[in-house]
Order: C-alpha cells, then sequence, then structure tokens
C-alpha cells in the first residue's frame, strides 16, 4: 500500500473532502494534513500550483482534485472499471464541478447587497438547473447511485454538494431548495449519510 498524505483547509467540506471519504470508506492508511487560513501563506509556495488539495503518494506530490479522488476511488473499489460507468460517474462529478464553479466566487463577496444578489440569481437558475439534470441522472440510472447501480465517487461527490446546499451555510439559498426542486436527491443525501462508514467519519469529527 503506498505511504499518503492529503493536504487541505481544516474543514469538512471543499475539494479534498471527497478523498477524504473514499480513503477513510475504503479503509486506507493515510495522513491527513489539514492546516488554518492563517496557516496556508506559509504553504502556498511549496505547493506546485500554489492550490490545494495536493496529495503525497511515496513522496510524490500530485496535484488535481478530481484526479485525486479518482486515484482514491479506485484504491477503494468505488471507481467503475466499465467504460459506461465510468463515464457516468465522471459525468455527475463535473456537473458538481460546474455548479460549483458557479457557487465557489460568491463565498468572497465580502458586501452583504452583492452577495444577496448573486446568490438570489444563482437560486433562480443555475442551482435548479444542475438539481434537476442530477436527479434526472440518478433517476435513469436505477434511482440510488449514479454509477453502476453502486456506491462510486459520483455519490461521495453529489452528496457533498446537497450537504452543503441544505447546511445552511449558504446565505440566501433557501435550506429546503433540494426537497422542493429535486426530492430524489434529498433522498439521496441521505441514504449516502447513512452509509456505516460515511456516518461514522462525521461522528468522529464532531466529537473533535
Amino acid at each position: 500500500m503506498p505511504q499518503l498524505k492529503l493536504s487541505y483547509f481544516d474543514f469538512d467540506g471543499g475539494r479534498a473532502e471527497p478523498v477524504r471519504l473514499a480513503l477513510t470508506y475504503g479503509n486506507i492508511p493515510f495522513e491527513d494534513h489539514r492546516f488554518t487560513g492563517n496557516e496556508w501563506p506559509a504553504l502556498k509556495n511549496r505547493m506546485p500550483l500554489h492550490q490545494v488539495p495536493v496529495m503525497e503518494v511515496d513522496g510524490a506530490i500530485i496535484t488535481q482534485s478530481d484526479a485525486l479522488a479518482r486515484y482514491a476511488g479506485r484504491l477503494s473499489g468505488l471507481y467503475p472499471e466499465n467504460a459506461l460507468e465510468a463515464l457516468h460517474c465522471d459525468e455527475a462529478i463535473a456537473t458538481v464541478d460546474d455548479i460549483e464553479g458557479k457557487i465557489v466566487p460568491t463565498l468572497f463577496i465580502q458586501e452583504d447587497e452583492e452577495k444577496r444578489k448573486a446568490r438570489e440569481a444563482l437560486v433562480a437558475g443555475p442551482i435548479p438547473l444542475f438539481l434537476a439534470r442530477l436527479e434526472t441522472m440518478l433517476n435513469e440510472r436505477g434511482g440510488r447511485y449514479f454509477a453502476g447501480n453502486r456506491l462510486s465517487m459520483a455519490d461521495f461527490k453529489v452528496f457533498l454538494w446537497v450537504r452543503h446546499l441544505q447546511s445552511g451555510l449558504l446565505d440566501h439559498v433557501p435550506v429546503d431548495i433540494v426537497q422542493r426542486l429535486a426530492p430524489a436527491l434529498a433522498e439521496h443525501c441521505s441514504r449516502i449519510a447513512a452509509v456505516p462508514e460515511v456516518a461514522a467519519y462525521y461522528e468522529r469529527r464532531a466529537k473533535g
């Protein structure tokens, strides 16, 4: 088994979380190196692209969050070997990446009114569009999982985005938006949260 060290900010979410979940699910040993925002400036120039997450694999630094997620998925049996099922998995992952790319810039808006307008614009268009597409994918592929009718990295990726939408951490995004517009995704989120390894992971995190 390779020696793994995953480096990312110290919070439960973001681009490293699918990797953390996959490695935890697969019982793959890894060093979960977390750091604060205050520590980041001193670390930034040590990262090949001045961004995170990065993973050291037997000492070699690897970048790109989706590449790391697929690698973790392969180690953990969560990435399909069948070409079409892998395509389905990748489609769901990329769909979440696209909508997160629209949401993330609003996290850095300082002025309250500007942030409100930006978030309300997302709620009026992009978020419902992407929720609908993801729900269609889920339903077309059996209604429980996004690829191969079994748990995959796609499920973790969608779960984490839906979980964030429902968390109340995004001002001006109604916490019931998923339940109202894509109830199958809300049910999927609950299903993935109940996976024993996932539930145990967040129980440990809650206890500190």
